[in-house]
């Protein structure tokens, strides 16, 4: 299986910035489109942005300009740069991966166990 790893959740002020980090771990896959989720209390889950192995990025709409995803392909990591946070960016984000083992041409997807961010006073 390949597991995923988040980590740089935390508390931070409005308008702060935050960077969460997640790992892929494993041997013998290849990790494709990797992404963000998050979700808040009482809320669906929802898309943050997404990365394709390439370097090309897709965000929600309401987060462009604010949050930024990057991947270093030879760490099998994907980043998420968060700045001018506010309270509504408050949830558990998640990393998501799609991967496929050397032997099989199945897509697999793979989620991380979240992180809190908490934007607060």
């Amino acid at each position: 299986q390949v597991q995923l790893v988040e980590s740089g959740g935390g508390l931070v002020q409005p308008g702060g910035s935050l960077r969460l980090s997640c790992a892929a771990s494993g041997s013998g896959f290849s990790i494709g489109v990797m992404g963000w989720y998050r979700q808040a209390p009482g809320k669906e889950r929802e898309l943050v942005a997404t990365i394709t192995a390439g370097g090309s990025t897709n965000y929600a709409e309401s987060l462009k300009g604010r949050f930024t995803c990057s991947r270093d392909n030879a760490k099998n990591t994907v980043y998420l740069q968060m700045s001018s946070l506010k309270p509504e960016d408050t949830a558990v984000y998640y990393c998501k991966a799609e991967y496929r083992y050397s032997f099989s041409s199945l897509i697999r997807n793979s989620w991380g166990q979240g992180t809190q961010v908490t934007v607060s006073l």
